[in-house]
Order: C-alpha cells, then structure tokens, then sequence
C-alpha cells in the first residue's frame, strides 16, 4: 500500500506525540507507584488515602495529566494495531480512534472525581 504525503506526516506526529506521552508518563507512574508504597507501608486504609486526596487540587492535576497522557498513548498504540491487523478505511481508524480516547478521557476523569471531588 503506497501512503500518501498527508498519511506519513500524520503517521510520524503520532509516532512523536507517542513518545511525548510516555516521557510524561513515566515520572507519573513512578510518583503513584511511589505513594502507593508509601500507604501500603504506612497502613493507610482506604478511607484515609480518600481523606488526604479528596479536594486536593494538585492530587486532580497530577491524575488529569495522567489521565490525558495515558489516553493519548494508549490511543495511538491501540489505532496502529488496528491498522496493523484490521486495516480499516483511515476515516473509520480515526473515528474508533477517536471514540475510544473520548472514552478513555471519561472514564478517567470519572475515577480522578471519585478520589479527588
């Protein structure tokens, strides 16, 4: 299949943002991994963790990066499997694409209220 200009240059920004993604990322998971340790040591319960994070902004900002990165990077992975396996028409690919970040981003955000509202 011979891609076109405009497929490739799109193929690229998302290999980019992908990677951007996971730079982002990383520091994120090792700073919940690390709280994690932290309450799991300290034997906090659950309720406790809820006390501390609950109207804590910066715990919804530290969680809504989260979220949007690892909805970014899942996103573009699962699409480039799709392509890979399925080989969609591209206008349908973007649509699930899209749909599933739409998706992702919700659910996301529903937890982030959850532990932080």
């Amino acid at each position: 299949m011979v891609l076109g200009r405009g497929a490739e240059m799109l193929d690229l920004r998302l290999y980019l943002l992908q990677r951007l993604s996971a730079m982002v990322m990383a520091p994120l998971v090792l700073g919940h991994i690390g709280m994690m340790i932290y309450a799991a040591q300290g034997g906090l319960t659950a309720s406790e963790i809820l006390a501390r994070t609950q109207g804590n902004q910066w715990w919804a900002l530290f969680y809504g990066v989260f979220v949007l990165a690892a909805a970014i990077h899942a996103t573009i992975g699962l699409r480039v499997v799709l392509h890979e396996y399925l080989k969609p028409p591209p206008r349908l690919l973007n649509s699930v694409a899209l749909a599933l970040f739409v998706c992702l981003v919700a659910l996301g955000a529903r937890a982030i209220m959850a532990v932080v509202l």
